[in-house]
């Protein structure tokens, strides 16, 4: 079992790395802001589920993203990392510029990073493909039914957020973009995503695809699972 990515493990003294597995929206994420801050990382590929010792001596959880800064400091969370990211390099800002503006990217974050998880995401992917990688079983067809029915929810509120603002939180492009991006783009690379159901959603969604952040993603390869052809096409 192998994968790729555009940006290959660096793990030089003075070099930040970024554990994280190709099809982890968590990860994406914490790609997307490093991107949009143009900071620079190394990418090491973890198969979380393997639980190796020394994965697990840096984050007990065993999940990933984790980021090892130059210093050997860890910072163990997608979110943790984003706000870490914030305040060491404030320019763009990606969380808002003021409390209201923070607030409701925060909210949508949330919103993304945990009903669109557990409504949507672990029932598409983590059923069709992480359960395959990891040798947990069959898929369950009852949660992709469910996962399936769900996304239609869910665009339809993206394709609400988009036509009323810039982007998803407000004026400006935001940590909410990422997530959303960054669940969608792992469903997208499967191709359960049915973009005919909402355009809106699927115009604001090409735009956030556009951006030169998201092209590293677009690069990601696993092995044996190519993506749907309409995957790197940046007008799709």
């Amino acid at each position: 079992m192998s994968y790729t990515s555009a940006q290959q493990p660096q793990q030089e003294a003075g070099f930040r790395t970024l554990y994280h597995f190709p099809l982890c929206p968590f990860s994406r994420k914490v790609r997307l802001v490093l991107g949009e801050k143009r900071l620079p990382v190394g990418l090491e590929v973890e198969s979380y589920w393997q639980r190796r010792p020394e994965f697990l001596a840096i984050n007990p959880a065993g999940q990933v993203p984790v980021m090892i800064e130059a210093n050997d400091q860890p910072v163990v969370g997608s979110q943790a990392i984003v706000e870490y990211l914030e305040e060491l390099e404030s320019t763009p800002s990606l969380l808002g510029q003021t409390l209201g503006e923070r607030a409701e990217t925060r909210r949508l974050i949330s919103w993304f990073d945990e009903k669109f998880n557990s409504e949507v995401t672990k029932n598409l992917l983590g059923e069709r493909i992480i359960k395959r990688f990891s040798g947990m079983g069959e898929p369950d067809s009852t949660a992709i039914r469910a996962g399936r029915e769900n996304i239609l929810y869910h665009l339809h509120y993206i394709a609400y957020l988009a036509e009323r603002r810039n982007w998803l939180a407000g004026d400006h492009f935001s940590v909410a973009d990422c997530a959303a991006a960054a669940h969608l783009s792992v469903l997208d690379y499967i191709g359960d995503v049915p973009w005919d159901r909402q355009l809106a959603a699927k115009d604001w969604y090409v735009r956030v695809k556009s951006r030169p952040s998201f092209r590293t993603l677009l690069q990601d390869r696993l092995s044996g699972l190519p993506p749907v052809a309409h995957y790197v096409e940046l007008d799709s």
